[in-house]
């Protein structure tokens, strides 16, 4: 419900929170609780893009404090905060899971890997013109399902014992005692 609600405004307004409290039969502070928990929501208004530095240890080993410094200086707030022009939210987090990629910085739902300081104005003015990576991947995925597929080989049925072994006389390919206990391994 929360979602849906931050979903809607954007963020969790305090009457909001009262509403989802009654609605749920728990009280504004059970509510409220969980909104602080929980980093993905927010209740104050965040911008169009939403701005997250990774800090996790690689990240923060390779640069991660760099990054966010001249992501701060760039968009002119600091962590938490919203650019004037209400187009960007900062944030920071812990891990996106590209650890060997460090240091990582996600915007919306796009991981940047390897993010050098001074790449940062380039990497935002992609959204600020409303380019993200995103809408250009869209765009050669579809350019790329439009071609035909080529053609690949038939792949060749290969007959006989595991190894590469022929059949014992008498005995038909594909069975024998290994055989059968692949296909009993697939069901």
């Amino acid at each position: 419900m929360l979602q849906i609600a931050q979903g809607i405004f954007g963020y969790l307004p305090e009457d909001v929170l009262k509403r989802v409290a009654l609605k749920l039969g728990k009280s504004y502070s059970e509510v409220a609780g969980v909104v602080g928990f929980y980093s993905y929501f927010s209740t104050v208004p965040r911008g169009k893009h939403l701005v997250r530095v990774c800090l996790g240890t690689a990240c923060y080993v390779r640069g991660g404090k760099l990054v966010l410094e001249g992501l701060k200086q760039e968009l002119g707030i600091e962590v938490g905060g919203t650019t004037a022009d209400g187009r960007f939210s900062l944030e920071v987090a812990r891990c996106f899971g590209a650890c060997g990629l460090a240091p990582t910085i996600m915007i919306d739902e796009d991981v940047h890997q390897r993010v050098k300081p001074l790449k940062l104005r380039a990497i935002l003015e992609q959204y600020a013109n409303g380019k993200g990576p995103a809408k250009a991947s869209k765009k050669a995925a579809a350019k790329a399902a439009a071609k035909p597929a080529a053609k690949r080989p038939a792949a060749k049925k290969v007959t006989g014992r595991p190894g590469g072994a022929a059949a014992r006389p008498g005995e038909a390919p594909g069975s024998g005692r290994q055989a059968a206990r692949r296909r009993s391994a697939r069901r």
